[in-house]
């Protein structure tokens, strides 16, 4: 039989080695962060919240194929996708994203989502302060998600560059809105065009305007 290993270490030893590491960190300078008064700026490529990105003129990227959800491994990627129309158009191909949720109570923040995206829509940008303490508020809608206006930007749905198409937007001949653009109704979100009386007397034509639900 093989003869077992011999400690070759007294006794005594055996807690000091133990504590080896403790005792080294004892004498070394302390590093404390002041968060949240002072926040750790981030790496550049950081994974942080998600973005859902536009085009230069305004128009939505994302066409809701819905390959993020599929590819995301913690389910928390909710899509459902709809037509475009002439009237009511948010992308510049057939679909759009029309429902669009993230439930961050879930999300792992791993970034295979954005790796599947074909139109690079969703983007990760370096945000990182997402506690919240109640769970429905952790489950992020398309317009909490959905990047802002910039300049040359009219917001969606609006129609697309004159004598343009799809592939123009994804080689970048669209660079901003055509002069003259204006959004359209919405009506998938509840806007409705209503005819107010005007106040000119009765031979006077009534005007059109956009409201809400």
């Amino acid at each position: 039989m093989a003869e077992e290993p011999k400690d070759t270490k007294p006794g005594f030893q055996n807690p000091v080695a133990g504590f080896g590491v403790t005792f080294k960190a004892m004498f070394k300078k302390r590093l404390t962060e002041q968060y949240p008064e002072q926040q750790k700026t981030t790496a550049p490529r950081f994974h942080g919240r998600h973005q859902l990105n536009r085009h230069p003129d305004g128009l939505e990227k994302c066409v809701g194929c819905e390959l993020c959800a599929w590819a995301c491994p913690a389910d928390a990627i909710y899509v459902e996708g709809a037509d475009n129309t002439d009237e009511e158009r948010y992308s510049p191909g057939e679909r759009y994203g029309r429902v669009y949720q993230i439930n961050y109570a879930r999300c792992i923040l791993c970034g295979l989502c954005i790796e599947a995206c074909p139109t690079r829509a969703l983007t990760m940008t370096n945000e990182f302060e997402l506690a919240d303490s109640s769970r429905a508020n952790l489950i992020y809608t398309k317009e909490q998600l959905l990047a802002g206006l910039e300049e040359g930007m009219v917001d969606a749905p609006h129609a697309i560059y004159p004598g343009t198409d799809e592939q123009d937007y994804y080689r970048g001949l669209v660079t901003e809105a055509a002069p003259g653009t204006e959004p359209q109704v919405a009506h998938s979100k509840g806007e409705v065009v209503q005819e107010s009386d005007s106040t000119f007397g009765g031979t006077e034509p009534a005007s059109e305007k956009v409201i809400g639900r």
